[in-house]
């Protein structure tokens, strides 16, 4: 069933995301995906690491990372790295913006369940769009070096092809 965003009302704070600012927070997380009624479908999961606007997520073989201003999206199967500007991002694209921004998309959000260390929470994208998104795991570590949050495509070989887009 597809969430109406206009059913989603601001469910006030969500305790264990206003605990992220500060913080170098990692989580494992599996996202659902659903499209214009049809039932959550798995999509990916994984785990990320987020500080601030910077981000690292693995899953489906592939490692993002961003550090808000920068994405490099890696494929070591096919030894593929793109490099991109980071323009418009939303809490599809970015989980940064979840864990940080999460009250201004509070007409967004259903939280299923919060816990200390997890929350299960349906984001509605648009009116045909939604996606649930299970965050387990969750550790919140004091924030690290930023260089974590950046790809040094030098370091990865010759055998890599590396299309930057910026």
């Amino acid at each position: 069933m597809l969430l109406c965003a206009a059913g989603l009302s601001a469910q006030g704070n969500i305790p264990l995301l206003d605990k992220a600012a500060g913080h170098r927070v990692v989580f494992d997380y599996r996202y659902l995906l659903s499209e214009a009624g049809k039932p959550f479908k798995e999509v990916t999961s994984g785990k990320v690491t987020v500080e601030d606007n910077a981000f690292r997520i693995s899953g489906l073989g592939l490692e993002i990372v961003s550090d808000g201003k920068t994405r490099w999206s890696r494929d070591p199967e096919s030894c593929e790295v793109l490099i991109e500007n980071v323009e418009k991002d939303n809490i599809f694209t970015n989980p940064a913006i979840l864990m940080s921004s999460y009250r201004e998309h509070l007409d967004q959000i259903k939280v299923k369940s919060s816990g200390p260390d997890s929350l299960d929470a349906v984001v509605v994208f648009d009116e045909r769009m939604s996606g649930e998104f299970i965050l387990k795991n969750v550790k919140f570590l004091p924030k690290g070096d930023k260089k974590d949050f950046t790809l040094d495509v030098k370091s990865l070989g010759s055998s890599y092809v590396v299309t930057d887009l910026r």
